[in-house]
């Protein structure tokens, strides 16, 4: 079994790389590379040659083939995982087989090459893997973390841990606010593209005539007003992580010249003649069902089997009650720096008790509310103005139209789902039916988070 202390002391050495392939031609080429690379190579031509070197002896980095003779390229990704938690295990895989390799990459596998193999392509992995911080914290300086003790977020945080030290692409789903885009951050901390770029994109709010020219950028001259050339979101990420955020709203045309990219690792910018490589991890998030959007024909299958190759829940607020008082207590540090009011145990328990369709965000907006309508040194039930989780429950009731503010609210979310509904989620049409402009209906969508 691979002993991390020695492991992280080879860091600074030459690093030893496992190769595991039945074909003796294939081994002697991923030997050479390797070794033209500063590194020590190990090789085995059976799974059970392999787990005898990884028992007797330390390694870096695990390159293994996807069919041996005695089993499976997948078995041996299993055993590593389970035996050898610290050791990055990378799959080789020919044309044709990559939902082989979307399996390994769900079991724990690093990454994955294709045969025929290419020399650039297995750099990147090296470098990559031989970087992978072995014990990632959740809370790297300047950034924030997911906080809370609740069973679910300490479940987070474990499959955070593990995602990091993968280049797999990561779907990250949750309801709005419950925190997809710090999870992507904290999986991009933690890896090894951390001193590389975070790239956020809101796939929604980009005008679809818009959409490739931001994606991919564009040459000096290609349309009117491009007057020098830009880079796009790829470039911009180049060897780091771009997050996809809302990905459910990326156009139809959109979504084929995206998975191109993702296929190829090279993008063309709007009037280029030709292409420019590309290295970036992909994160992609959405609060919709991705496979009821492919079901539905808004959603290419093609690129939803690229995208979602492991998935990642936020478990929504009411699921974490137990970490509100935690949360509360961080918010209300940030908004009054210590000198502001405390919340009392009456309010803590209001807010314990609230469902909060809006998750973290909206446990933000009342907190902050809460802050400034406080006349004394705590915060009351009153302060919160929360609804009693009775009438937030039944809104069939005459007491369910009370307060005021709740009331309108759910009136007019039924009247957006009922025209979004009636025209197909067309947002335009809808905002045509509901007679009002489509910016409005988009903010009236956002601030009753309405999907």
């Amino acid at each position: 079994m691979n002993r991390p202390t020695e492991r992280n002391s080879r860091r600074t050495g030459s690093a030893r790389v496992l190769v595991v392939d039945d074909e003796a031609d294939i081994r002697e080429l991923l030997e050479l590379s390797l070794i033209r690379m500063g590194l020590t190579v190990e090789s085995a031509g059976s799974i059970g040659e392999a787990k005898r070197l990884l028992d007797e002896k330390t390694f870096d980095l695990c390159l293994t083939d996807m069919r041996l003779p005695d089993g499976e390229g997948i078995d041996l990704v299993r055993h590593i995982s389970a035996n050898c938690a610290d050791l990055p295990v990378a799959v080789i895989t020919a044309y044709g087989s990559t939902e082989n390799a979307v399996v390994a990459l769900k079991s724990g596998a690093f990454d994955y090459l294709t045969k025929p193999l290419a020399l650039e392509q297995l750099r990147t992995l090296i470098k990559s893997a031989l970087v992978i911080p072995q014990h990632a914290t959740l809370s790297p300086s300047g950034m924030p973390v997911l906080l809370g003790q609740s069973a679910a977020m300490q479940a987070v945080r474990f499959t955070i841990e593990k995602l990091a030290r993968s280049q797999a692409p990561v779907y990250v789903t949750g309801e709005s606010g419950s925190g997809k885009e710090l999870a992507a951050r904290a999986i991009h901390s933690n890896g090894a593209r951390r001193d590389h770029p975070f790239i956020p994109v809101n796939c929604g709010a980009i005008p679809e005539n818009l959409v490739e020219s931001e994606f991919f950028g564009y040459r000096k001259g290609a349309f009117t007003g491009a007057d020098a050339d830009h880079d796009g979101f790829f470039q911009a990420a180049n060897g780091g992580t771009l997050f996809l955020d809302e990905v459910a709203d990326l156009p139809l045309a959109m979504q084929v010249k995206l998975l191109r990219a993702i296929q190829e690792k090279r993008v063309r910018k709007v009037g280029a003649a030709t292409e420019e490589p590309v290295d970036v991890r992909i994160i992609c998030a959405t609060h919709q069902n991705l496979q009821s959007c492919v079901e539905a024909g808004k959603f290419r299958q093609d690129l939803y089997y690229r995208l979602v190759v492991i998935e990642l829940r936020m478990p929504p607020l009411r699921e974490c009650r137990e970490d509100i008082p935690l949360l509360a207590g961080v918010i209300l540090e940030r908004y009054a720096g210590g000198a502001g009011p405390r919340l009392s145990a009456a309010a803590t328990s209001v807010l314990a008790s609230y469902n909060f369709p809006g998750n973290v965000r909206e446990l933000e907006n009342v907190l902050e509310r809460a802050v400034a309508l406080a006349e004394g040194d705590e915060i009351l039930p009153d302060d919160l103005q929360l609804s009693p989780p009775s009438i937030v429950a039944d809104s069939s009731t005459g007491g369910g139209k009370w307060p005021l503010q709740d009331y309108l609210d759910r009136i007019e979310r039924e009247a957006i789902l009922d025209a979004l509904e009636q025209t197909r989620f067309n947002r335009t049409a809808a905002a045509k039916v509901l007679g009002i402009s489509f910016r409005s209906l988009r903010y009236r969508m956002e601030r009753l988070e309405v999907s």
